[in-house]
């Protein structure tokens, strides 16, 4: 990113960012990381797909940020499917509660988990805030889940080893 988007963006997120409450995202963890650094991901990716294909980068910036804007005890009730549904909702409710979103940014939100469930998408830059989504957790999921789970796997199997050599 430029010296002068860097900026650009930043003057964007900036409230969000500072933001106590959103801050908080720092402490949930998100495909092996947090949730406020995966949705700083899906807002710079969303600010610049929007910003080169002529779209509201402005508003899907905000909303990208924005779109897991929910805290682990808020869905404690949900099995992993339910939460799939749920959790735009409820990040759109939070959204609502502390910034001020315009219709492109509240249905972005609402409809970042399409096609997998939950509302469609009315406008192009709710697909952007989606399609960006998918690609920054597809990345995560390779880069760090799927790394700690080999770890957690490779801990078992010397485990298993250090037992095995044990019973001899």
């Amino acid at each position: 990113m430029s010296k002068k988007n860097k900026q650009e963006f930043e003057s964007i997120t900036r409230d969000i960012l500072t933001h106590p409450e959103f801050i908080k995202l720092k402490s949930e963890l998100h495909h092996g990381i947090s949730r406020y650094e995966h949705s700083l991901r899906v807002a710079k990716t969303s600010y610049n797909l929007s910003k080169a294909m002529n779209l509201d980068y402005k508003s899907i910036t905000r909303a990208g940020l924005l779109h897991d804007f929910y805290f682990d005890a808020e869905l404690i009730n949900f099995n992993k499917r339910k939460t799939l549904v749920e959790h735009p909702k409820i990040a759109l409710q939070n959204s609502k509660r502390y910034f001020e979103l315009n219709e492109r940014q509240e249905n972005a939100i609402v409809s970042h988990m399409f096609p997998l469930k939950g509302k469609i998408p009315k406008y192009k830059e709710s697909f952007v805030v989606g399609i960006s989504d998918k690609i920054v957790a597809t990345h995560e999921m390779y880069r760090y889940k799927a790394v700690m789970q080999l770890g957690i796997i490779m801990l078992f199997f010397f485990n298993m080893m250090a037992v095995f050599h044990h019973m001899d």
